[in-house]
């Protein structure tokens, strides 16, 4: 398999397979950036292309071979131990250089780079090179990768003389049969439902993919006395202990302290003190949006609260006037009323001649109708603004508590905002770019925005970070994410913060440190290519990945399997096809295979699901179903474990 990017997601991925699928793997990333290389033109372009490409091999085997198994024969890449890793550094890709990562001999290519362009232009030779590879392509453009992904099948469907989709046998020999499918995925589409799911009430975990939504929720460990309610299914129980025992609390490092995933029915019953994560339902109830204030919502949109109140004063002071007049003349209340408003709009003849209480009321009834001139003014200026401002961005209320400030609105930014609205969520955002992509979404969304560097002081505070539930720290910089999180903390210590961090050791430490020094607090450390590599590496493998649930540092990853071909699965009962930290079948997908084709040709995918499966049904290899799994778990029932070698 080979994989392509340049930047963290790359690296990830390849991980991902080589150590939890056992696949070798070939990695193409750009070269290190040691000095300033000189354009080449002309004839020298392709020899200087080839000078600047080095591959190094590193084999788990820890054999000597080298880099034996070079791009120019057949038969290297079928040579190298399964889990082995080859890394090839290119400055630009183009069929050369593709054609020596050994695309034309590969199963499946991912190309993750995180230019849009650079991935559908790679694709596209890749697809010539080898019309049988898989491709899994990482775009952030949904209705482009749509494109794109039935242009490229259709290319696979002609070059093989079949329907697209058709299964077809990668060429060396090799009898496996896989399917030539394009996959397009979005980092930020996999990782925006986890990060989102932080900053929820109850601290819930939601996947949402194809029309499916999975609700998981974090329950405190019972009282004395009490029985916790398992809801559908126990997905995993959380660490032990709080005080990071094994060094790295809710890693797969911390032990026997740590998470357990898809426990069995006796190891719930004796996790008594442990917090449970649970499959409660399938739809959310989250927090809302507050409603509107005022009678007329629109009218408090118009004009300012102190414009308000001035009506409100001038409208008393008309009621006022009206009673005085009614009691002073003994005219009926519409008379008396029909006549104070003449004399407020100056438009009455003079009370010449009438009484004394007449005429002061006249008077007042003038100055009053004076006032009420600079108002009308004013309330005409303000709602002229209003339509003017329309489309610029809007502030944070000053009456905002219990929102999530969300910082930082590029491409994860975006989704998560997005996501956070779908679940009616109120957001602040803070940006310091004034050109950044999400600016228009908050814009059409009417999210309340601040412009600012949020190192500045007075940005954080300007979008009521002491009020607020949660903070989303989501921009590209480690350093800035941390920064806001520590400048959070000081003015709101029991503030739920998540950090997008890229290095997983400063992750580690940050989040360490975070939590010792408010135990009160949630503390979460997220990386998008920590939660986007299982749904890329599963999309590599052919196989439907719905989405990743965080449980503390580790992953419960959620798939749709063909029951046919699977062992572990057919035949089996729903109870005993169960395997505790392994796998478990949650879900039974009703749509016959011709609908799921037909469903997948016109965008219209929404699975049938039947959740409540009984223990005893029995899984036909007709079946579908929808499951949670580790990674190794997953790894194991597609049976993509290491392979030993010929001969071994």
């Amino acid at each position: 398999m080979v994989v392509a990017g340049d930047d963290a997601l790359a690296q990830r991925l390849a991980a991902e397979l080589r150590g939890v699928y056992g696949e070798r793997v070939t990695l193409v990333v750009p070269p290190a950036q040691g000095g300033v290389r000189l354009p080449v033109v002309g004839r020298a372009r392709a020899t200087a292309l080839l000078d600047r490409v080095s591959a190094a091999v590193n084999r788990a085997s820890g054999n000597g071979n080298g880099g034996g198994a070079g791009a120019g024969g057949g038969t290297g890449a079928g040579d190298e131990p399964p889990g082995s890793e080859r890394v090839v550094e290119v400055a630009e890709l183009t069929e050369l250089t593709l054609a020596h990562a050994g695309v034309d001999r590969a199963t499946a290519l991912a190309l993750v780079y995180d230019d849009d362009e650079t991935n559908i232009r790679s694709a596209l030779i890749a697809r010539r090179l080898n019309p049988r590879i898989r491709l899994v392509l990482r775009l952030y453009n949904r209705r482009l990768g749509q494109h794109i992904e039935a242009l490229l099948d259709q290319a696979s469907a002609l070059a093989a003389g079949g329907a697209p989709g058709a299964d077809a046998s990668p060429a060396g020999g090799n009898t496996e049969v896989y399917d030539t499918s394009t996959t397009v995925l979005s980092d930020a589409d996999t990782a925006a439902p986890a990060l989102a799911a932080t900053a929820m009430t109850g601290t819930s975990k939601v996947v949402q993919t194809d029309g499916l939504m999975l609700r998981a929720v974090e329950r405190p460990p019972p009282r004395p006395g009490e029985v916790a309610d398992p809801g559908l299914c126990t997905l995993a129980l959380l660490s032990a202990t709080t005080n990071d025992p094994a060094g790295a609390d809710g890693s797969e490092s911390s032990g026997a302290q740590g998470p357990q995933l898809l426990p069995d029915e006796r190891a719930v019953a004796a996790a008594t003190g442990r917090g449970t994560v649970v499959l409660e339902n399938v739809s959310y109830s989250g927090p809302e949006l507050n409603p509107g204030r005022g009678v007329v919502p629109w009218f408090g949109s118009l004009l300012s609260r102190r414009l308000r109140w001035s009506f409100v004063g001038l409208v008393s002071c008309v009621v006022g006037l009206a009673v005085a007049s009614m009691l002073v003349t003994g005219e009926p209340p519409l008379q008396a009323t029909y006549l104070t408003l003449l004399d407020l709009f100056a438009i009455n003849d003079p009370a010449i001649g009438q009484s004394l209480g007449r005429q002061i009321l006249q008077l007042c009834s003038g100055l009053v109708g004076l006032l009420l001139l600079p108002v009308l003014l004013a309330a005409v200026l303000e709602a002229l603004g209003t339509f003017r401002s329309g489309t610029a961005l809007r502030k944070p209320p000053r009456g905002l508590s219990g929102h999530v400030v969300l910082l930082g609105v590029g491409k994860i930014g975006t989704r998560v905002l997005a996501r956070l609205r779908e679940l009616r969520i109120p957001v602040v955002c803070v940006e310091a770019d004034p050109e950044a992509r999400g600016l228009a979404l908050a814009r059409s969304l009417r999210v309340p925005v601040v412009l600012g560097d949020v190192t500045q002081e007075g940005v954080l505070e300007a979008a009521k970070i002491h009020r607020a539930h949660a903070l989303l720290a989501l921009t590209s910089a480690d350093t800035m994410n941390l920064e806001a999180v520590l400048s959070a903390r000081t003015l709101n210590p029991d503030l739920r913060v998540v950090l997008r961090l890229y290095d997983d050791d400063f992750a580690t430490a940050v989040y360490r440190t975070l939590r010792a020094a408010h135990p009160g607090a949630l503390t979460r450390s997220r990386s998008v290519s920590h939660l986007a590599a299982p749904a890329f590496a599963g999309a590599m493998l052919g196989r439907q990945i719905l989405g990743a649930i965080p449980v503390e540092r580790r992953v419960l990853l959620f798939a749709a399997v063909d029951v046919g071909g699977h062992p572990q699965l057919e035949e089996r009962t729903v109870g005993e096809a169960f395997r505790a930290g392994a796998w478990r079948v949650l879900a039974l997908d009703t749509a016959t295979p011709e609908e799921r084709r037909a469903d997948q040709a016109s965008g219209a995918r929404g699975p049938r699901l039947v959740w409540d499966l009984p223990s005893t049904y029995v899984l036909r290899p007709e079946d579908r179903v929808v499951l949670a799994a580790t990674r190794r778990g997953l790894a194991e029932l597609l049976g993509r474990r290491p392979r030993q070698r010929a001969g071994a």
